[in-house]
């Protein structure tokens, strides 16, 4: 899976969240153990847990030992140790070998507390012989036998319970208080499981808290990693994931993972560690009931199995489902002027409808699939108990178990139980996890078609001494440029060869589609050139650090888009350590000092997101202020001229012509009469180059240039210069 494959970056949390887990887990399996000792040894045998009593008579020490062969008498005899009172009482080496011991005693101390159960004669007689030297060991072994067999004792359970009663009757004859016994028992026993439970309690708590923070951990890595990536994209891999499915995946998918780690450490690793327990203490309790948990774990898988088979389809599609409806959600925020306009609002929302309507359908339908597992499972759970309940009882009947044994049974049937039905819930939530891991993965694992040369240090250097030995600025030089898609055969651009000279304005035109905007997405390398090359000053521009090209250029794009924040922060967007003076000697340069200084804030008035709290032309002119806030030495303008009116125009590339000195200047606009003036003009057709020059010489000698002037302009305007 590939969400475990996260957990490599908390390789230490991991390690200490399973070691917690096998100790919660052992505390858990525990208590119903000790609930079934308060149940047989502190209830139903009054406090009495051993066969081999702390203290016994002398009569019964010497039976005890008539009863045994010669090896386990001398095991027996070392185990005991005589009082002041002529009692004997267990000692240290007894009670470390108390459970052998308890073996030992167990069948003579039923026999000589049940001496009337013998069918020729007692057992009391029959140890006075033996005394007297009138029997010997093996006739009292045959008496065992028959006693034995008359007691009706089959198996070592039956025989244990007999013995406890006899070892509470020796408690009893030599004066002990078995109720003080018994709620000494209850105290000790009952302490010992609120330590346990606390102690289970407060390892649940730092294992929830630790694997909470390294889940958060995990999912702010994969929104870091998938932000750097996404910034890294050039425009080519943005259009294929689009920007509502990169939001979702850096969203949606990382949460859903996020999710599934805290599940993974929490219950995933918890789950096979108490089964595996589980399993094991129903094996100590009463091997003879398993058949009975392993029918529950196959009807819990089948029925998690078959929950899997129908709603897992569903889930593969939902996350596709939520991209679309991201999608359109954030296409109809974003044209909602334009649907007003042509009152759409009915058919956008429609369409909205239709898609959120597809993805609730898909959401209750998985949602009800699942609403089934709680039910069923309960189902199994409460049938699993009875059918415990009702074979427990024949064996609780026949003195094979005690009650305490088969609440303890079913204890551990439920906890199994419960283990798989973690599972069952986990494996279905895992497989949608897995396809969100998979679309950040793809996000990941894309490589950007736009990345620096390998010699990029060698081209940046070479840049920096043209720089330095001309003083002249950059030339702009095109040599047979052409351009498509990855994704289509047709070129956009074709054949494009031009200059663009340090301190000279060179302008492009053309109608709409002939690939103007992409021009200059070409300098910038938000694309690279099919074939053909561009070259600053020599040097190829795919040789160079995109960091060092773009350091070179200032950018003003088509769309005007400022950032949440005020204008300040806008203008300085890329030097954060402009001072005010800087800032307004851009905004004066870009005209908009005007409508800046009219703001009671001035050059702190609040900017929202987008610049939505502006007009269209004080945008433009705030976006050529943040290009022109840092020197550069190529200004590209990319239609940015089209919101402003003739007279902001015309001061505007007034104050570029002053003030940029021997800068490269690449103007792309529709207007003619911003670029009349430019020192070079280049008109293009369908992405070819259709005429070069002057704006008189393109009078005279290009006809799609007239034709786009004459639209525009009288004859008076065409020919007397700049209006």
């Amino acid at each position: 899976m590939r969400v475990f494959k996260y957990l490599k970056h908390a390789k230490g949390a991991v390690v200490l969240i399973v070691c917690l887990l096998l100790v919660q887990a052992m505390c858990d399996l525990a208590l119903p153990n000790f609930t079934s000792q308060i149940v047989d040894v502190g209830i139903q045998q009054a406090g009495v847990e051993h066969a081999a009593t702390d203290e016994m008579s002398a009569s019964t020490y010497d039976d005890i030992c008539a009863l045994l062969p010669e090896e386990d008498e001398a095991t027996f005899k070392a185990a005991y140790s005589k009082t002041d009172a002529g009692t004997y009482e267990l000692n240290k080496q007894g009670r470390e070998h108390r459970a052998e011991l308890d073996k030992l005693v167990a069948l003579p101390l039923v026999l000589i507390h049940n001496t009337t159960q013998a069918p020729d004669l007692s057992f009391r007689e029959a140890i006075d012989r033996y005394n007297q030297g009138d029997a010997t060991k093996q006739d009292l072994f045959d008496l065992e036998a028959q006693a034995k067999d008359h007691l009706n004792i089959t198996d070592d359970a039956q025989l244990d319970q007999q013995a406890i009663v006899a070892a509470r009757s020796e408690y009893e004859s030599l004066g002990y208080n078995l109720s003080d016994m018994q709620m000494s028992y209850l105290i000790r026993v009952g302490l010992l499981m609120l330590a346990l439970a606390a102690l289970g309690m407060v390892v649940a708590i730092c294992i929830g808290f630790i694997a909470a923070r390294t889940a958060a951990k995990i999912g702010a890595l994969l929104r870091e990693q998938l932000f750097e990536k996404v910034v890294s994209f050039s425009e080519t891999e943005i259009q294929k994931f689009s920007a509502a499915s990169l939001i979702t995946r850096s969203t949606n998918d990382v949460q859903l993972v996020q999710m599934v780690v805290v599940i993974t450490l929490r219950m995933v690793l918890f789950a096979p560690i108490v089964a595996i327990g589980g399993i094991f203490m129903i094996l100590y309790t009463n091997p003879a009931m398993g058949w009975i948990v392993a029918l529950a774990v196959v009807a819990v898988m089948g029925v998690v199995l078959l929950l899997m088979k129908v709603a897992m389809p569903k889930f593969k599609i939902m996350q596709t489902l939520i991209d679309k409806v991201n999608r359109i959600a954030r296409e109809i925020l974003t044209g909602l002027p334009v649907i007003r306009a042509f009152d759409r609002q009915t058919f956008e929302q429609a369409r909205f409808d239709q898609a959120n309507t597809q993805l609730m359908r898909t959401q209750l339908f998985t949602n009800r699939v699942m609403t089934f597992m709680m039910p069923a499972m309960m189902l199994l759970m409460n049938g699993v108990s009875v059918l415990i309940v009702w074979v427990g009882s024949f064996y609780v009947d026949n003195g094979v178990i005690q009650t305490g044994d088969l609440i303890a049974f079913i204890t551990y049937s439920m906890v199994i139980i419960m283990s798989f039905l973690m599972i069952g819930m986990v494996s279905i939530m895992l497989p949608r996890a897995d396809v969100a891991a998979g679309r950040i993965n793809e996000v990941l694992a894309c490589e950007p078609s736009i990345v620096d040369a390998k010699s990029a240090s060698n081209a940046d250097a070479a840049l920096a001494s043209t720089l330095a030995s001309s003083q002249a600025g950059i030339e702009v030089r095109f040599d047979k440029v052409s351009f498509r898609y990855a994704d289509t055969s047709e070129c956009v651009l074709e054949d494009l060869s031009f200059v663009a000279e340090p301190g000279q304005t060179t302008a492009i035109i053309g109608s709409t589609g002939s690939g103007k905007t992409t021009i200059v997405k070409l300098i910038e390398r938000f694309f690279d050139v099919s074939s053909g090359a561009i070259t600053l000053n020599g040097v190829d521009v795919r040789e160079i650090s995109q960091a060092t090209l773009r350091n070179h250029i200032g950018y003003v794009p088509q769309k005007a888009f400022l950032f949440g924040g005020t204008i300040a922060t806008n203008v300085a967007y890329r030097d954060e350590n402009l001072d005010a003076s800087q800032i307004n000697t851009a905004l004066d340069w870009a005209q908009a000092q005007e409508f800046v200084s009219a703001k009671e804030a001035g050059i702190d008035a609040e900017i929202s997101q987008g610049g939505t709290n502006v007009s269209g032309g004080q945008r433009q002119r705030l976006s050529i202020a943040r290009a022109l806030a840092t020197p550069a030495s190529i200004y590209l303008f990319d239609d940015c001229f089209s919101a402003l009116d003739y007279k902001t125009d015309a001061a505007l590339r007034h104050e570029l012509n002053t003030n940029l000195g021997s800068a490269t200047k690449i103007v792309v606009a529709q207007r003619v009469a911003t670029i009349m003036s430019a020192h070079k003009i280049i008109v293009l057709d369908d992405g070819r180059i259709v005429g070069q020059g002057t704006h008189r010489q393109l009078l005279e000698t290009c006809d799609e240039y007239r034709e786009i002037a004459q639209s525009q302009l009288s004859e008076a305007e065409l020919f007397g210069g700049e209006m």
